[in-house]
């Protein structure tokens, strides 16, 4: 073999390894620090530790709950249903403490009741091989349906005191940013280096694979359905703390919000692909922009356009990402 040709075949090698090295959470990465950059530059108050706070603050819920989310796209199924599923958990939450309840157990029960409706919902899609769209969908009707049949549309108030988790702040750091933060290292974690987490991938990539390879399909499904109501939950938990009231009213495009930022993540809405830090990264990413919209002086409603051009991006890329791996392999 030429001294040419060695040169040839070891760039060949080096590139797969060179582009292993520019994962999606680096690219969210790199584009937040330029955003907040860039248009602190435009108008320096941007990067003040009062907005910095509220852009971390204000997706805070819907990165934790897009951890779920990107759980149940990894493993080839999606969940429409967790916009409503919020809603519905955080009226429950704020009744029990209106009521009477002991805190806790306002805390508590979102939790709980949220994933018996993951497990309904999975037990639709494992075992009676309703397809998860379906499921979720027709979830979301029933609960968008029956929050405002209950409720009449009319909010809470008089929530005890005690009962705003998302309100405190330990070491002047907002409660929310810690769950924010530590859920989504437990699940990087567990996904990357636990038997069960890694079943969800084996599942997503290829079921027929796993089952051969003696990974319960049914199983992981129903798994994964199961975590994600209860991180939905501890969402709705945020989301019902964060104010002195509860909208008895599902929150528009709310699911829109949580399955853009999984996808913006590097998640692959084919399944198998994706990882939770880069659904958090892409859950603050969403937040800065929207802020940046309106410090320069750009109308917030561009933001709608904005999300559906990070999702069809991050889609193509992916199935190019995809065809190149599928011509690599056979070459």
């Amino acid at each position: 073999m030429t001294a040419t040709t060695k040169s040839v075949v070891s760039s060949e090698r080096a590139r797969p390894r060179l582009a292993g090295l520019i994962s999606q959470e680096t690219v969210i990465a790199i584009s937040l620090i330029v955003l907040m950059l860039g248009v602190g530059l435009v108008n320096p108050r941007f990067l003040a530790e009062r907005n910095i706070s509220s852009i971390l603050l204000g997706n805070a819920y819907v990165a934790v709950a897009a951890i779920g989310m990107t759980m149940v796209i990894i493993s080839g199924n999606i969940d429409i249903s967790v916009g409503s599923l919020i809603g519905v958990l955080a009226v429950i939450s704020g009744q029990l403490a209106v009521a009477g309840y002991p805190i806790w157990f306002s805390w508590l029960a979102p939790l709980i009741v949220g994933g018996l409706v993951g497990a309904l919902n999975g037990f639709f899609v494992a075992y009676l091989r309703i397809p998860s769209i379906v499921t979720t969908l027709g979830m979301a009707s029933i609960l968008k349906g029956g929050l405002i049949s209950v409720t009449n549309g009319a909010w809470i108030s008089d929530l005890p005191p005690g009962y705003a988790l998302a309100q405190m702040r330990p070491l002047g750091i907002p409660m929310p940013i810690y769950f924010m933060i530590v859920l989504t290292i437990v699940a990087a974690f567990w996904m990357r280096y636990s038997p069960s987490g890694r079943a969800i991938y084996a599942v997503g990539g290829n079921a027929e694979a796993a089952r051969l390879s003696g990974i319960s399909e049914r199983g992981t499904i129903m798994r994964v359905f199961i975590i994600n109501g209860v991180i939905i939950g501890i969402a709705s938990v945020l989301f019902s703390t964060q104010l002195s009231v509860i909208q008895s009213t599902v929150p528009p495009n709310l699911e829109l919000l949580i399955i853009t930022a999984s996808v913006v993540g590097g998640v692959s809405i084919l399944g198998g692909i994706g990882t939770a830090i880069g659904s958090t990264l892409a859950a603050i990413l969403l937040s800065a922009i929207g802020s940046a919209l309106v410090f320069v002086n750009i109308s917030p409603y561009w933001l709608r356009a904005v999300q559906g051009l990070l999702i069809l991006s991050t889609v193509l890329f992916d199935l190019f990402r995809r065809h190149r791996q599928m011509i690599d392999m056979r070459g």
